[in-house]
């Protein structure tokens, strides 16, 4: 029993992180049909001013809770800087081009931002350790777990909930929905595109940097963190169907207990348990476990 519960959780919780990391890539290519490898940078930018904030914070020894509002401060930041500057500087330039293309812009832009992180932040790792040390223990199933991680699940949550209601109850989450169907029906009846896609870019580069900022207190903060991120971040949106919220959710949920099993009963396998996930839901549905057909164009 203790080890099914523990199996439940460590899956929960690591399908917490993945969602995070991996919602913003499937938002961005259900709005801009762009496979964006930079989006792992965006989770390490995260990562980096997330720890940065929380450390001059508690340098002016203040109100520890407040910890936790810089994690979301700097996710804001990263995607109010970046997230514009990016659309608008470079992804603008190659909507409508070959995917061969875009990936190798998507992926030179990802070699910047590594040596950029290393020219501002330097080699040293960042232990930004504080709002996880403070919120203690909590014990479920008789194993003692660290209530940050419950506070990483609940980020998850309202994040997904927060933009199903953005994209299903708002109305600009029916623009992001007319923009996906038909951009060019939507650009006829006076939609502005360009605003769409900068808002969407910018949506999914917070909502990576929402994961890397809240998973630096549970990390050493270091260069190439990125690497390891897009990698599973791609897995996720893979089975779950490129361009699909729900899929997003349901794909790191499948992968999350799948790995959490594996590193209790099989740990030898744990890396590959993910990769079989995706092979296997990719030869019964090449497409992805919720990704919508696409109208045929005449």
């Amino acid at each position: 029993m203790n080890t099914a519960t523990v199996i439940a959780v460590d899956g929960v919780v690591f399908a917490s992180w993945l969602f995070l990391v991996s919602v913003g890539l499937t938002l961005i290519y259900g709005v801009l049909r762009i496979l964006n490898i930079a989006h792992g940078s965006f989770y390490a930018l995260g990562a980096y001013t997330g720890a940065v904030l929380v450390l001059r914070y508690v340098e002016g020894d203040r109100w520890p809770p407040g910890s936790l509002a810089m994690l979301g401060l700097a996710a804001v930041l990263v995607g109010a800087v970046i997230g514009p500057a990016v659309e608008r500087g470079v992804l603008r330039r190659i909507y409508g081009r070959e995917q061969v293309l875009q990936l190798l812009v998507t992926f030179a832009l990802f070699l910047i931002f590594e040596d950029a992180v290393k020219l501002i932040w330097g080699p040293s790792p960042y232990y930004a350790y504080r709002p996880y040390a403070m919120l203690g223990q909590v014990t479920i199933g008789a194993v003692a777990y660290s209530r940050y991680s419950l506070v990483l699940a609940g980020t998850a949550l309202l994040a997904g909930v927060c933009l199903w209601t953005l994209v299903n109850r708002s109305r600009f989450g029916r623009l992001l929905v007319a923009v996906i169907h038909d951009p060019e029906i939507s650009a006829a009846l006076g939609v502005n595109l360009p605003r769409v896609h900068a808002l969407a870019f910018s949506l999914g580069t917070t909502l990576a940097a929402l994961g890397g900022a809240f998973t630096a207190p549970m990390i050493s903060v270091v260069p190439g963190i990125a690497v390891e991120v897009i990698v599973v971040a791609f897995a996720v949106v893979v089975v779950g169907g490129l361009g699909s919220l729900e899929g997003a959710a349901v794909g790191a949920l499948l992968i999350g207990l799948v790995r959490s099993a594996a590193v209790h009963l099989f740990p030898a396998v744990e890396l590959f348990t993910i990769y079989v996930v995706m092979a296997a839901v990719l030869l019964v549905r090449p497409q992805g476990l919720f990704a919508r057909g696409e109208a045929r164009r005449i």
